[in-house]
Order: C-alpha cells, then sequence, then structure tokens
C-alpha cells in the first residue's frame, strides 16, 4: 500500500497541473481534467490516511529515533498534502459552481479561483511528492 500510495501520489501531482495549465483561459471547459485530478488526489490521500496508523505505530518512532530531520519533513508532507487535497476540492467546487452564477462577473472570479487553487495543489503536491520520495528513501515498512 505505501509503493501505491507513493505512486498514486507522484501520478495526483503531475494530474494537477492539467487543471492548472487549462483554466488559464478562463473560458475554457475542462469537467473531465477536474474531475480526474480531483479523484487521483483524492485517491492517494485516502490511502496515505489509511496506512498511517501503521505508519504512526511502527515506523514513525524508528524514523525519528535516525533523524529527526526526516521525521519532521514526514509531518510537514502531511500538512502541505492536507493542503493541496482541500485545494484540489475547492478548485473543484469553484470550477463547476462557476456555471451557475447568475453574473459574467461571478462567473470569472469562480472561474479564476479554480485556476489558482489548482495552481496552488499542484505546487503543493509536487513538493509533497518529493517529501514523499526522500522520507521513504530514508525508511520504509
Amino acid at each position: 500500500m505505501e509503493h501505491v500510495h507513493g505512486h498514486l501520489g507522484w501520478l495526483a501531482a503531475a494530474v494537477l497541473v492539467h487543471p492548472a495549465v487549462v483554466l488559464r483561459d478562463r473560458r475554457r471547459r475542462a469537467h473531465l481534467a477536474v474531475a480526474l485530478s480531483t479523484s487521483f488526489v483524492t485517491l492517494a490521500s485516502a490511502i496515505g490516511a489509511f496506512i498511517y496508523v501503521a505508519y504512526s505505530e511502527k515506523l514513525r518512532p524508528l524514523v525519528f529515533a535516525e533523524s529527526p530531520t526526516v521525521g519532521y519533513l514526514m509531518e510537514r508532507k502531511e500538512h502541505l498534502a492536507f493542503a493541496a487535497l482541500v485545494l484540489a476540492w475547492a478548485g473543484a467546487f469553484a470550477y463547476f459552481t462557476a456555471p451557475r452564477a447568475t453574473s459574467d462577473a461571478t462567473r470569472m472570479l469562480l472561474r479564476t479561483v479554480a485556476f489558482r487553487a489548482f495552481a496552488c495543489a499542484a505546487a503543493l503536491a509536487i513538493v509533497v511528492a518529493i517529501l514523499g520520495t526522500a522520507v521513504a528513501v530514508n525508511r520504509s515498512f
């Protein structure tokens, strides 16, 4: 599960870049890009949450005993991953809400929020993937 989580994390980071690029044009439709990228990051996060208990009980003490720096990197990774997940969902919500907006100004504002949320989510997901790889190289199940 740890390997699946890691690979999906990298895929989610890559896939999150697509809506960030596509949504630069506020009028462009990107239903599939938004839905799939949000799904990927959600699946990677769900698997991460699933293995978190085993990590906390078995690996965390060993990681901190060997290298507190690596342990703290893992802690930051978890926080940044949660932020990426929330931003992806916020972007998806803004994107899919935009067509229902009553004015063009509100529609464009929601599309701008969606673009920025996905851009930030992609950047955070890339950092998370790098940190996760660094931690996994140090210690794994």
